[in-house]
């Protein structure tokens, strides 16, 4: 069996985590952590750790990874370019698997986005991404839409940084071609909630996916600790995982 470190542990995705593995005979759970708690004695027993927690951690948790050569399986959101750089380097050492959501439709609808932006473009279609999530949620955009605006500019050849509007107020003026709107919500309990919107005249394309259970992405989290167990070196996403690539 594949022993596991599930890291966040008290956390909403820790304790997910920790229910999809029980469910799953190949693996076991030799150790959790929390914060506060001694990383490199939970570490010690692990041949792969699923990480849930805070990305404030993940340069901590990539040192003692980097140690004991373990596996890595990343689902913590909101990293900062220094952080996401430091896992990128991490990654020509030790096997990565690095998704911002890891459920499978989740990643069928991140496949689906890319080739509806590539045959709809922007030449008549506007795009528009809205996500939503619990109260609780810390970072926004979610990352699963910061993946989704990530396809999009990349199909239709814009940029994050100059053509993504977060949300709108005020006298803004006629919509600009290559724009595209982003727009976090977020209240009560819901556990994901992601759409893509293309509008053009006379016609609008829709594509969402709604997550009522957090048990969807553990089991994948779980899914992607299983696959990487004979990978080399590398980073991978869940696209790789479910051989959508």
């Amino acid at each position: 069996m594949l022993p596991l470190l599930v890291t966040g542990k008290s956390g909403r995705m820790g304790q997910a985590v920790l229910l999809a593995a029980a469910a799953e005979a190949a693996v076991t759970v030799a150790a959790t952590h929390d914060a506060g708690e001694n990383l490199e004695a939970a570490i010690a027993g692990a041949t792969c750790v699923v990480d849930f927690s805070i990305h404030s951690f993940t340069c901590q948790l990539l040192a003692a990874a980097l140690a004991r050569g373990t596996h890595l399986v990343i689902g913590t959101t909101g990293h900062t370019d220094a952080e996401r750089a430091a896992i990128h380097a991490a990654a020509t050492q030790i096997p990565i698997v690095y998704a911002s959501n890891y459920s499978v439709g989740v990643n069928t609808l991140f496949w689906l986005t890319r080739q509806a932006a590539r045959i709809l473009g922007q030449d008549r279609f506007d795009i528009e991404v809205t996500e939503m999530h619990h109260r609780h949620k810390i970072d926004a955009p979610s990352g699963t839409a910061r993946t989704l605006l990530d396809i999009l500019t990349e199909a239709t050849g814009t940029s994050y940084a100059a053509d993504v509007v977060h949300g709108r107020v005020g006298n803004i003026g006629p919509r600009p071609a290559r724009e595209i709107g982003m727009h976090s919500l977020r209240g009560g309990d819901v556990v994901g909630d992601h759409t893509v919107l293309f509008a053009a005249d006379g016609e609008r394309v829709e594509l969402t996916h709604k997550a009522s259970s957090r048990l969807t992405f553990a089991a994948g989290a779980v899914r992607a600790a299983l696959w990487l167990a004979n990978k080399p070196a590398g980073l991978y996403d869940m696209q790789d995982v479910l051989g959508l690539k």
